[in-house]
This record gives C-alpha cells, structure tokens and sequence, in this order.
C-alpha cells in the first residue's frame, strides 16, 4: 500500500517540474527578447559612431576655415562653442 507521504510528494514533485518547463520557456522568450534587443543596439551603436565621426569631422573644418588665412571668420563665430 502506497503512503499518503509518497503520493504528496510525488504531487509536488509533478508541480516543480510543471514550473521549470514554464520557467524554461519563459527564459527562452526573454532570451530572445534580448537578443533583438541587442541586434537594436547594435543598429544605435552604429548611428551613434557615425555622427560622433561627422562631429570630428565638421570641428576639424571648422578650425581650418578659422585658422586659414584666406578666410576671415565673422565676430560671432567661436570654433569652441561646437567641441
């Protein structure tokens, strides 16, 4: 005859293992999640590289058209209001 102890444990054996598939699967949809989170970032990382290039790029000319001879800079031009 079985005892009541086994029976109970075997229920709640049953249960745990009905919550770590759950947990499982749940684990696996966040994983995914992240993963497109991070391809999304990846896309943010790029922009954010191109226009901190483009800045660079815009303040080296700038200093160059300011610090040419041939090219006067009007009074309210300041290079170091861009850096």
């Amino acid at each position: 005859m079985e005892s009541p102890h086994e029976h109970q444990q075997a229920l709640l054996l049953s249960r745990i293992i009905g919550n770590i598939e759950k947990l499982n699967e749940s684990i696996m949809v966040m994983n995914r999640n992240l993963q497109e989170i991070n391809i999304q970032n990846m896309n943010v990382e790029l922009v954010a590289q191109m226009f901190k290039n483009y800045q660079s790029n815009v303040l080296f000319h700038l200093e160059g058209i300011v610090n040419s001879k041939s090219a006067t800079a009007p009074a309210w031009f300041d290079v170091a209001n861009f850096s």
